[in-house]
């Protein structure tokens, strides 16, 4: 799969430098289409959340039976990462991201037919297998298109995708199933995933030629099989920082509605008001991240320097999450996590970023399934975790757990990969 950013080599020829102009404008609009992919990604899963409170009255679910069907939805993303990572290296981020967006966009559609919880949970499972490739298409896309200064920048402002989907999803949510049932909440995104599809295979078609025109760009490389993958410490590295900093998010995004209409009072009307203002943090976070590391980059200072400074101070912020629970208002419990989210998207625009930092371009898709293998694990696993401690606990030890994981994750990154060294694939 060509490589623009790494490819365009310079010359003095005028059709060059109308070719390069094309490549920097072009670049940033295929930026915008991932962010656009991001935000349907995750309006897609908050939806479930958010109706998370009146759906278990319907099904006469518990907190355990929600967090088995979350778990279900992690096992998706489990199942899916590294068959994705592969297809986006095989295939080509064009036709591997457009299949994975058809494929979830499918699955979402069909939640407004589930019955019981178990059909709710297949259909969450198959989603997950798709929505996965979201981020191993991301990130292989970032890597083609931007040079190493400018990743992290990338990243941040695609992955801010999350937290603007999780802005607009408790309004759009509420007000399509109180004025057209709850069925159209699900159906509603499903159809925006299905026409981003077409669009984005005739767009990034059209502009890569565009950027590509000054010659080829294919380099011969000696491909790495995917078991070859787990033989390096790099490869872990990522797979434990992501094991450890992955479920937070997804325990705020999946937990946050239910936590705010059982602990803290707040009706369907008020967590769509509201519960959207914590991820416009997190959504400043992601951005800031990445700018910070491209500034710390800019300035000469190494990668593994830049990485350090800002995913240590992402995992400081997040310690905040001890307090969620313990602060006497509502106000004060949001403007707590709003700390926590910005944090931890803070860290986590560099965690991916990461992963183009130690490994070569034709292995990113794979090395990025590997890490969100990872990721949907420990997503499994939290969910069961988090319905086992409410419903004979409280929140509160998942608040703190939920405090102490990035820090962990941070250092185990750090110290398995032993300063994000390069991986160096031996030829034959």
């Amino acid at each position: 799969m060509p490589q623009p950013a790494a490819r365009l080599e310079p010359n003095q020829s005028g059709s060059h430098q109308n070719g390069r102009s094309e490549f920097l404008a072009g670049r940033w609009a295929v930026l915008a289409f991932l962010v656009s992919i991001t935000v349907i990604n995750f309006i897609d899963r908050q939806t479930l959340s958010v109706l998370a409170p009146k759906i278990r009255e319907m099904l006469h679910l518990s907190h355990e039976a929600y967090g088995r069907i979350v778990a279900a939805f992690q096992f998706g993303m489990m199942t899916g990462e590294f068959p994705m990572g592969w297809l986006m290296d095989r295939w080509g981020v064009r036709l591997g991201l457009g299949f994975a967006v058809l494929w979830w966009s499918i699955a979402t559609g069909l939640h407004g037919l589930a019955r019981s919880g178990l059909s709710l949970g297949l259909l969450r499972f198959w989603m997950g297998t798709g929505e996965c490739g979201n981020f191993s298409g991301g990130v292989k896309t970032v890597n083609e298109w931007f040079p190493r200064t400018e990743r992290a920048f990338a990243i941040g402002i695609f992955n801010s995708g999350t937290m603007i989907g999780s802005i607009i999803a408790p309004p759009l949510v509420v007000f399509l199933a109180r004025h057209y049932g709850y069925r159209y909440a699900f159906l509603v995104p499903a159809l925006l995933g299905v026409c981003w599809v077409p669009l984005w295979w005739r767009f990034h078609r059209s502009i890569s030629r565009g950027a590509l025109r000054s010659g080829s760009n294919e380099t011969a490389v000696r491909k790495q099989s995917s078991v070859e993958l787990l033989r390096y410490r790099q490869s872990w590295s990522i797979m434990a920082c992501r094991f450890l900093v992955g479920p937070v998010l997804q325990f705020y995004w999946y937990w946050m509605p239910d936590y705010l209409y059982t602990v803290r009072g707040l009706s369907l009307r008020d967590i769509g008001a509201f519960s959207w203002i914590p991820f416009l943090m997190g959504d400043l976070g992601s951005v800031a991240g990445g700018w910070a590391a491209g500034l710390l980059l800019k300035r000469h200072f190494s990668a593994k320097r830049a990485r350090q400074i800002t995913m240590y101070s992402g995992a400081i912020l997040c310690l905040a999450s001890f307090a969620v629970y313990f602060v006497p208002t509502v106000a004060q419990a949001l403007a707590v996590i709003g700390i926590v989210l910005f944090g931890h998207t803070f860290l986590s625009a560099n965690m991916f970023a990461a992963v183009t930092d130690m490994f070569p371009d034709e292995s990113v898709g794979r090395a990025t399934g590997l890490h969100g293998l990872c990721g949907g694990l420990s997503g499994l696993l939290f969910p069961l975790l988090t319905g086992f401690l409410v419903d004979r606990f409280s929140y509160s030890p998942v608040f703190a757990l939920a405090a102490v994981m990035p820090l962990a994750g941070t250092i185990a990154l750090f110290a398995v990969s032993k300063g994000l060294q390069p991986v160096s694939f031996r030829q034959q």
